[in-house]
């Protein structure tokens, strides 16, 4: 095994890892084809393996793909060639040809690594053009049948074809996003109250929790006479929390987030008020939530219905009183008592993997 940069751009296979384990991923390909040159960082751009003179190029990328979990994406290079983008349009078109159906969706993906008088898009937009005619093939996007990668270093530039199922991505076919339903989720949630900062930690851990899903409203509810201080502590942690991982939602989503906003309401009141709503109480005294996924989805996809209560306890449970009261008492985990700190998030997510199980 040989580790030398070439002057030809004779690329064989691009493996794509993590920064810091490209050593890691030589030592591992040479295992599998000693007559290999492997370089790791080539032009010093990390993350990066490439790999030429390889015995059989294909076969090697399978084996690096079943052997080496530090490989996060393989590619086989069906073209080395300059770094120009006619050039690299018209030697894709050409291998698209036996790659492509007329009947396929393509998708163009470029990484560009250096300095160039042209961007990664325009680079997608001639190499798609020129794909499209040589092919027939239609474009998407999102979900193609097959991806034309093309990875630029500096003034080389390989090409690759690959699988659009190898891709994988947040949202897909057969997913959907749940934002709808959570925003008619209001989450009931008995107070943890005693020693300050106790109080003060399970807050800022449920405040994370319900802003983490964005649901419709978090209604704090006591019963009865409590200590102000202690409520007062709890409410600043659960305030905190919401804070914290709202600031986080808004730098890392493309969409408008919603922060949740916090009541205050005496549950027994709570309760009363809110008689012609629905009302799920989740204890361990209820029934397991997988056998009424039936009546979880006809609520929860009930258009005429905007409000939901998911009532959750804390060092004290929900007073069975109040079962009688509910549409659901449900248990989540029969046999495991769920902590105050993780009881809103396990209901708000048993719920949601039980009625994307199955249809209705």
């Amino acid at each position: 095994m040989t580790t030398v940069t070439r002057e030809h751009c004779n690329i064989d296979v691009i493996v794509k890892t993590l920064k810091g384990l490209e050593n890691t991923v030589v030592s591992y390909i040479s295992e599998l084809d000693e007559s290999a040159t492997i370089e790791p960082k080539p032009k010093g751009f990390m993350g990066i393996v490439l790999v030429r003179n390889c015995k059989n190029k294909y076969e090697l990328a399978e084996k690096i793909k079943a052997s080496i979990p530090e490989a996060e994406k393989v590619l086989v290079v069906e073209a080395c060639i300059k770094a120009e983008p006619e050039v690299i349009a018209k030697k894709a078109a050409e291998i698209a040809k036996g790659k492509i159906g007329p009947n396929e969706t393509f998708a163009v993906r470029t990484v560009r690594r250096g300095s160039h008088n042209y961007t990664s898009i325009d680079v997608n937009v001639i190499v798609g053009d020129y794909v499209r005619k040589a092919t027939n093939a239609s474009v998407n996007l999102s979900y193609p049948d097959k991806v034309v990668a093309v990875e630029i270093f500096q003034d080389e530039a390989t090409i690759s074809i690959y699988p659009g199922a190898e891709e994988y991505k947040k949202m897909k076919p057969g997913k959907r996003p749940v934002i709808d339903i959570l925003s008619k989720m209001s989450i009931v949630q008995m107070p943890y109250l005693g020693p300050l900062d106790a109080a003060k930690t399970m807050g800022v851990r449920i405040g994370r929790e319900v802003q983490t899903f964005e649901v419709r409203e978090l209604v704090i509810s006591p019963i009865g006479l409590v200590d102000a201080c202690q409520l007062k502590t709890f409410l600043e942690g659960v305030f905190e929390g919401i804070e914290s991982r709202y600031r986080i939602q808004i730098k890392s989503y493309a969409r408008k987030v919603r922060k949740v906003p916090v009541y205050v309401q005496d549950l027994y009141q709570l309760v009363r008020s809110r008689f012609n709503e629905p009302i799920i109480v989740f204890e361990p005294e209820g029934d397991y939530i997988a056998h009424k996924r039936k009546e979880l989805k006809e609520m929860l996809f009930n258009r005429k219905i905007k409000r939901i209560n998911i009532l959750v306890g804390s060092r004290e449970g929900i007073p069975s009183g109040l079962y009688r009261f509910a549409d659901l008492v449900l248990d989540i985990c029969p046999g495991v008592t769920i902590s105050t700190d993780y009881a809103a998030a396990s209901a708000i997510m048993a719920i949601l993997t039980v009625i994307g199980d199955s249809e209705v």
